[in-house]
C-alpha cells in the first residue's frame, strides 16, 4: 500500500537537500534523504542544469504527490540568495513539469510549525527530525538533508485533522 509521498526540497546550488516521508496510516515514516551535490566551482549554468536533470530523474523514480520547498530567506548575501534562487526556480520548473503539487513554506513558519517557535535555532529544527524519525546518530544526517525532512514533516504537521 502506497502513502501519500511528500519531498522535502532545501534548495541550494552547491547542495540543494532532499527528504521522502511518506503516510501511511496517518503515520509519516521517513523513506528517503539525501543531498543533490553540484561541482564546486563549476558555471552556475552547469550547476542548474545538473540540478534540473537530478530532479527530473527524482521525480520519475519516486513519484511525490507533493513538494514542499522553502522559501528564499537571506538578510546579508545577495550573490547566495541569487543563486539558491536560481536553483530553486530550476525545481520549481521541473516539478511543474512533472505536474506534482507545490507548497512553499517560509523558515519562520516552518520553525513554528514544528517547535513552536518560529525563532528557533536551525540546530533545533535538525535535532527535532533526528528524534522524531529516531534517526541513528551513527547514520548521517546531514544539515540539508535534515532541513529538507522538516520542510516535509511542516506539511504533515500543517494536513487538517
Amino acid at each position: 500500500m502506497r502513502g501519500k509521498r511528500i519531498l522535502g526540497i532545501d534548495p541550494g546550488s552547491g547542495r540543494l537537500g532532499l527528504g521522502l516521508i511518506e503516510i501511511i496510516g496517518g503515520k509519516p515514516n521517513l523513506i528517503h534523504y539525501d543531498c543533490i551535490v553540484t561541482t564546486p566551482n563549476s558555471p552556475e549554468p552547469q550547476k542548474l542544469s545538473f540540478i534540473y536533470y537530478e530532479m527530473v530523474k527524482r521525480f520519475n523514480e519516486i513519484k511525490p504527490d507533493l513538494i514542499a520547498i522553502e522559501m528564499i530567506f537571506f538578510a546579508n548575501n545577495a550573490k547566495t540568495a541569487f543563486a539558491v534562487g536560481q536553483a530553486r526556480g530550476v525545481v520549481l520548473l521541473a516539478a511543474q513539469q512533472a505536474n506534482i503539487e507545490i507548497v512553499e513554506i517560509a523558515p519562520l513558519r516552518l520553525k513554528k510549525v514544528l517547535l513552536g517557535n518560529g525563532k528557533a535555532k536551525k540546530k533545533d529544527v535538525q535535532n527535532f527530525v533526528r528524534h522524531y524519525f529516531s534517526v541513528d546518530e551513527k547514520k548521517k544526517l546531514g544539515d540539508d538533508a535534515a532541513d529538507a525532512v522538516a520542510i516535509a514533516l511542516s506539511q504533515v504537521f500543517m494536513l487538517p485533522a
